[in-house]
């Protein structure tokens, strides 16, 4: 069994302010899982979230129903 490594990226939307995340989509179909972590600190803790919680959170993100900060 192998084991596999998340392929950490930015969205291409990302203007490098400081406030970016960073997801690992290559584990969704794999694992279940989307880890996502703060590009700023990628030694620090990751959120594994179930693959249809984070399609319906880019969604939300998209539709604009989150306001903004």
């Amino acid at each position: 069994m192998t084991t596999e490594s998340p392929l950490w990226f930015k969205s291409s939307y990302s203007d490098n302010g400081g406030t970016c995340v960073e997801v690992a989509a290559n584990l969704a179909a794999t694992r279940g899982i989307v880890p996502v972590r703060d590009s700023k600190n990628t030694a620090g803790p990751v959120l594994s979230l179930p693959t249809g919680s984070f399609a319906s959170f880019v969604a939300s993100v998209k539709a604009g129903e989150l306001g903004t900060p």
